[in-house]
């Protein structure tokens, strides 16, 4: 059989997979990207115990996601997941700690939990993301998940202007039901923020919207990460079917073991 020669653009071009962080080596190269793009990057003031990497209590007890290039081995994406079973040993979901999540205390047991999401900037082109949800959808697929859910940051670079403003579009096109609404231990001030600015919501949270996430009520302020932080409920029987198949479709052809 003829074999062609690969260009030169295609042979740069990046070979990503994802896989599930196995070892103590994969979860620290998540946690030192993790701290490139939180601490580095954004200016996170994050009180890690050891420099260089972003770590907490609920690295050691969740699941974390990687995507690598496979040319280089490099981790070029994270995202970290907390199931219900999780949880329950860490006594409560890192939302816990923005929200009052008392009207979603009955879906506790059928929720996965997802966070810490990053791409490492040299990657952003948008394949990764898709790789990312790849395993989203292969761990969905895998566990039975019913529900799931995640604080999705906006900058407030600008003091909360562009936040409020997305915010308000979010809100009038993707609120949840009342009965799934969450409540903000530290809300965002939006009465004192202009709510009426042109403001381009953040990409990962269109990708959310895409696959029918509700937007679960007013904004937290994280002051750690100065970030407007909301949260997000996807229901994944209701996921759009275009999109679904396609990040099943993926997640079954490109997973590392």
């Amino acid at each position: 059989m003829l074999q062609l020669e690969k260009s030169p653009q295609e042979a740069r071009r990046p070979r990503l997979a994802f896989q599930y962080g196995r070892s103590e080596a994969d979860i620290r190269a998540a946690q030192k990207l993790r701290w490139r793009v939180f601490a580095e990057e954004m200016g996170a003031r994050l009180s890690s115990p050891e420099p260089g990497l972003d770590q907490d209590r609920f690295d050691a007890l969740c699941d974390h996601l990687l995507v690598r290039d496979t040319r280089t081995n490099e981790v070029v994406g994270t995202y970290r997941i907390v199931n219900a079973a999780q949880a329950e040993r860490a006594g409560g979901f890192y939302s816990d700690g923005e929200f009052d999540l008392s009207r979603l205390a009955h879906l506790r047991g059928q929720i996965m939990e997802v966070g810490r999401a990053c791409v490492h900037p040299e990657y952003r082109s948008g394949a990764v993301i898709a790789a990312l949800w790849s395993g989203l959808a292969d761990y969905i697929q895998s566990h039975g998940v019913q529900y799931l859910m995640g604080c999705a940051s906006i900058s407030m670079v600008d003091g909360g202007h562009a936040a409020a403003s997305i915010y308000r579009q979010l809100r009038e096109t993707n609120a949840a039901p009342a009965e799934w609404r969450v409540f903000p231990h530290c809300p965002l001030p939006l009465e004192k923020l202009d709510d009426g600015l042109m403001a381009e919501v953040p990409a990962l949270i269109k990708a959310y919207l895409r696959v029918g996430a509700y937007v679960c009520g007013d904004p937290a302020w994280d002051p750690d990460f100065n970030t407007a932080d909301c949260l997000l409920l996807l229901p994944t029987s209701q996921m759009d079917h275009r999109y679904s198949r396609h990040f099943l479709k993926q997640s079954l052809t490109e997973k590392l073991f």
